[in-house]
């Protein structure tokens, strides 16, 4: 029973990533074929996954108010079920942001940021579904390295566009929203750092 148990946590931190997965390239669809129009639509489907995602991260939270011995230290478990949970409130907010205000076309530069998530979000599914074998993997702290790199690579993007924003756009009000939007997004990359970092704490209170 406790084996089963055990593994109905690190089963839901694997279900939440999966969500953030699918909300990542839900984004990534909407960026890479950008239609205002839509864009109502596209919030709800992000919308009611992350619900999926929440609702899961509920049952987690029942099971662990009643359970009497848990696989990791029950404070490790609030801490990275709420980490998965940010990142996929991250990913609805990008599009959010998008819908409320009115943008009708996307920077270009968007879609490399868009990108650097979306591989954010698989690498953190993979770190998540090798963390149940946290005692004994050789792979898990080169899963957590390769979330750091990427976030890195999203805070480059992040600066770089942030200086062309502000270089080469007259308009204030622009300058306002799309500053918004780049801050929303690397804030994507941010969140599946933040898991790993949870990850990362689990592993050395718990070995």
């Amino acid at each position: 029973m406790a084996k089963k148990q055990d593994s109905f946590y690190f089963d839901t931190f694997a279900s939440c990533a999966s969500c953030a997965v699918e909300a990542s390239k839900l984004l990534k669809k909407c960026i890479e074929d950008y239609n205002p129009d839509t864009l109502h639509s596209v919030l709800a489907e992000i919308h009611e996954v992350e619900h999926a995602a929440d609702k899961k991260k509920h049952d987690l939270m029942n099971v662990l108010a009643k359970a009497f011995i848990t696989p990791i230290e029950r404070d490790d478990i609030i801490l990275l079920s709420q980490a998965l949970d940010e990142v996929v409130d991250k990913l609805e907010d990008v599009v959010l942001r998008l819908y409320c205000d009115n943008i009708r076309t996307i920077k270009p530069e968007m879609v490399d940021v868009v990108g650097v998530v979306e591989k954010c979000c698989g690498e953190m599914l993979a770190m998540i579904e090798e963390f149940r074998n946290f005692r004994h993997s050789k792979t898990l702290r080169e899963k957590i390295i390769n979330i750091n790199s990427l976030e890195e690579e999203a805070d480059a993007l992040f600066i770089k566009n942030m200086r062309s924003l502000h270089k080469d756009e007259a308009d204030p009000i622009a300058i306002i929203m799309w500053r918004d939007v780049y801050r929303y997004l690397e804030q994507c990359a941010d969140a599946c750092e933040h898991v790993a970092d949870a990850c990362e704490k689990i592993v050395m209170s718990n070995t």
